[in-house]
This record gives structure tokens, sequence and C-alpha cells, in this order.
């Protein structure tokens, strides 16, 4: 379904489609932002932006450079995400939870001159911007600014209403922010994307499939450094004049039904751990999410025994979808209306997807492949990466790792990763049709299946599990969780041993961390429970 072309005009910029266009449809004196007590509205956002990207210019930035952002979700993220693009820059953001080593790579690889972080990073930041050549100026937001600059005395300097602080020319192909891939694969790489690919997801999935309205409160679970949460909880309800809630503080069920019970938020952007952490909760059946009226899922698939759960307890819809960094955001989702267990959706208006085999050839209906998808948000290229680019993107379509099949009714169903394929018996498994059948049993929390050779060098199933409250791991367990699985899967898909454990790896983004798990699993002295 490739049914909808944007048509932008020549001089195009994000800091005005997204933020500025605020102010001239009236709503400067509303509340943009909200952070703990404080809250900004879109005229002071605006100003904020408009100071930032004098004092990037008054530092020497030059359009189309590389700023790396290094902050936490705070009311300066959105003043420095909307000033480099109104200085006609190009933002990088990075997670301000990694180390010395990361942020080393992070300013080789951008070569970006100009930093902005936070005060609470500077311990692992400052000595990598120190010894990186070519960066010249770090703005730290905070009391803390080391050797560094100030955040807030840089702006405080500079005047909005100056010609230092106006809009650049930019259009629509110009170059606007690099979007990091999660890095399974050795270091993240940046995909490169244009002004005119974050407005086409706006108005494709934020407008047309989510529906954001200006009444709506956002709030995210993941941080502002991750595209999906810069889309969700930052572009998109600035889009359409609405508010969002930003917390500096780590995302736990706790810290999530405190925030709902102060700003009463509608739309919340979720991720499945914390949709089971939230529903594992003794305070779910006591917190009031009346305020609610959709939440959305991605980064990993949802088990439909969670889908199922949460809207018994909740009533609140959930749209499970997929989005990339190579095409910014969510190409396929589930809609209002219209939510399929186990189906991450439909086709979003705008997008087209093919499954197609090893050969590129595309398959059947049913059949497991590689997804191909194409829209006007492609990135045009991964960064310093020929090879990997010309891999993954061919003209308008992008190729990607993930595996699917799509049914006759255009419901599209995630198999998992290629290299998360497990083949038993000669046949290729999905670690996640296990994984969600284990999960309709009342003992298990969380689980994650991987691959592991038995004596026989042959591979069979092997199951990490995060047991309920009280709960014991044994050998019986593991044989009753066999014998559950029995009505549901064939013999060969059965896991063959049960590890116990009190919690699953994450990786930055949420996700499970398989290849953590998948090297764990290859260790003869791992302790396991075997069922008979």
């Amino acid at each position: 379904m490739k049914d909808f072309e944007l048509e932008l005009p020549e001089r195009f910029n994000l800091c005005d489609y997204f933020l500025d266009h605020n102010l001239r449809e009236g709503r400067g004196d509303k509340k943009a932002l909200f952070c703990g007590t404080e809250s900004r509205t879109y005229a002071e956002v605006s100003e904020g932006a408009k100071r930032l990207a004098a004092a990037l210019r008054r530092l020497g930035h030059r359009p189309e450079e590389r700023v790396l952002i290094v902050l936490p979700d705070c009311f300066e993220f959105a003043e420095s995400f909307f000033g480099v693009l109104r200085a006609g820059g190009v933002f990088a953001m990075v997670n301000p939870l990694l180390k010395r080593e990361d942020f080393d790579y992070y300013l080789a690889y951008s070569k970006a001159r100009i930093v902005i972080t936070h005060e609470d990073v500077l311990p692992e930041m400052e000595a990598a911007a120190e010894q990186a050549s070519l960066c010249e100026s770090v703005l730290v937001v905070g009391g803390q600014k080391g050797s560094c600059l100030s955040y807030a005395d840089a702006l405080a300097a500079e005047d909005p209403n100056s010609t230092s602080a106006e809009l650049a020319p930019t259009g629509p192909n110009d170059l606007a922010g690099w979007l990091f891939t999660s890095g399974s694969t050795g270091h993240p790489k940046a995909c490169v994307h244009m002004h005119r690919d974050f407005a086409y997801s706006t108005e494709t999935y934020a407008k047309q499939v989510a529906g954001y309205r200006e009444d709506d409160i956002c709030l995210g679970v993941p941080k502002l450094f991750f595209g999906y949460a810069t889309g969700t909880n930052l572009m998109f309800p600035f889009a359409v004049g609405a508010s969002a809630v930003l917390f500096q503080a780590r995302s736990t069920a706790d810290e999530l039904f405190d925030q709902i019970e102060k700003h009463k938020p509608t739309f919340l952007t979720n991720v499945p751990t914390l949709i089971n952490n939230m529903l594992r909760s003794p305070r779910i059946d006591d917190v009031d999410l009346s305020s609610l009226r959709l939440s959305l899922s991605a980064g990993e698939a949802l088990p439909p025994p969670l889908l199922e759960e949460w809207l018994k307890r909740t009533d609140v819809e959930i749209l499970d979808g997929i989005g990339s960094a190579e095409m910014f955001h969510i190409y396929i989702s589930n809609y209002p209306g219209d939510v399929r267990p186990a189906s991450l959706g439909r086709i979003v208006p705008g997008y087209e997807a093919q499954i197609i085999g090893e050969d590129g050839a595309v398959l059947d209906v049913g059949e497991v492949g590689h997804l191909r998808v194409r829209g006007g948000s492609t990135a045009l290229c991964y960064w310093a990466d020929k090879e990997k680019s010309n891999e993954t993107f061919q003209a308008d379509w992008c190729t990607s790792a993930d595996c699917f099949r799509v049914d006759n009714e255009g419901y599209f169903y995630y198999e998992g990763r290629s290299d998360d394929l497990l083949k038993v018996s000669g046949i290729f498994v999905s670690p996640l049709e296990i994984e969600n059948e284990l999960l309709r049993h009342d003992s298990v929390d969380e689980v994650c299946v991987v691959g592991r050779k038995d004596t026989d060098g042959l591979v069979k199933p092997f199951a990490f599990v995060v047991l309920g409250e009280s709960v014991e791991g044994s050998n019986e367990l593991a044989t009753e969780l066999k014998s559950f699985l029995k009505d549901s899967l064939a013999p060969f898909k059965y896991p063959r041993w049960f590890a116990w454990r009190n919690e699953l790896p994450k990786n930055d983004r949420g996700k499970v961390a398989r290849k953590i798990l998948r090297v764990e699993a290859d260790v003869p002295s791992i302790d396991v429970s075997v069922p008979s």
C-alpha cells in the first residue's frame, strides 16, 4: 500500500514543521512539556531553540555538521533537538548512560565538533571529549561543567530575535539527523536521514494510524535518544500541538505509575518488558489508568498473553508495530479497533512491504522470509559503511534482517531475526512461538529461548525463564512446563533445558539481549533443569 505522496515546499525545516507552527496557530502559551514539578510552554521551548541555534553558530557550527546530543530526558533535550535543526545542523542522539569507551567511539565516528551533554554524564564524557581530536566545544547542562562550557550561560548570552537565531533555509532533502542502530552486530551504525523523512512518518503513521490529537498528553517508557521515543514523545505530539511528559529517572513500573498518577496522560508509549513489569506490580489494580486512551508497543514482539492480560486489567488498547532506524519509525502496525494478537498488524499508509527469500524473490503468503519495505522515510545510507549500505538499501527498498510472514489478509507476523531462528530436526523454529506458549503458564513471567547443541551436536531449544513470585525452579517444574506445551507445540519444539533467572539481560532499548543468553547457554557448567 504505497498510496500517499508528501508534498513539501522548497524551503522546509523540521524545527518549523514540529515547533514553530504551534506559535503561528496560537499555542504559544500552551504547556508543551512537563518534567517533575516544572513545565515549558511552546513559546518557551521555541525561545530556547532559538538561543541554542545562535549559540551553536557563535561556536562556529556550520550547516549539515553533526551535533552530538548526550542528554537525559529534560527540557534541554527538546531545546537542543530543535535548536540543532534550526541552525541547519544534523542531530546525533546517544544514550547518556554509556561509558567512556562508548563516547570515544561516537565522537570519532560522528566527527562532531560540538557536544551537548549533562553534568551527570561529565565523568565519562569529559575525558573522551578532551582526547577527541575534532571535538572543540562541550556544552554542559547543570551546575557542574568541569573544563567545559555552561549550557545555561551560553544560551543566556544570545538574543532569540537576532539574525544568528534565524531558521536555516534548509530544504526537504537536506540532511537532518542520524539514528543509530541497536548495535546487535558490532558497533551501532548511523542511519542518515533527511528533513522529509521525519515529516513523512509523522504524516503517515502518527496522524493516520496512531491518531495523535491536540488534546493528548503523551508519556513514554523509552528515552528520547531512541528514535522510537523521539518520535512518539517529542516529534509527534509537537506536530499536532499536544503535550508530552518527560522524566529523567529509569523507567520502572513504579516510576510509570507515579507519572500516570501525577500527569494523567492519554497516550502511553510502551515496550513489552515494561508492560510485563507493570502487570506484575501490586499497584496495577490500584492506580487510576482511566486517563489513558491508547498505548503503543514496539522494540520487540508483544506476546499475546501479555496483550490479553493488559486488555483485561486496563481496558486500554495496545497498538503493536515495528519500525527501524533505517525507516525512522513504524511502518507496520495494528490499528485502533483492529488489533490482532501475535500480529504486528498491517502496512502503514504510504509504505509497501514484501517477504523475500535468500535469492530476493518474493515469497508466497505464509512463507517465512526477510522483510523488504519502502516508503518516503527510508535512510540514505549507513554512514561510512558502503558494503552494509549496499546490502540493506536497494534504490528505495530497505531489506531487514528481521524475518516475517504475511497472511492472505495482509497481516504481518514477526518470526525473529534471521540469526535468532533455530533449525531443529531440519525445520526452522521461531523462538517467539515457544516463548509465547510458555508465557501462558501461570508460573512464567518472562522467557527467552535460544539454541544449544546436544551431545550429538544437534541444535535444540534452551529456555531461560523468570518465574513468578514464590515459584522455585526445579526438574519437576521443567517437566510440568514441557507437558504444558504438548497441546500447542510439536515435540521437536519443546525446550530440552531450562535455566531459572531472576531477570533477563536487556540492552539500552529495553530488548532482551539474546546474544548474551546464546553465549550463556553454551557454557558447559551452566546450571540447568532437565525435563523428564
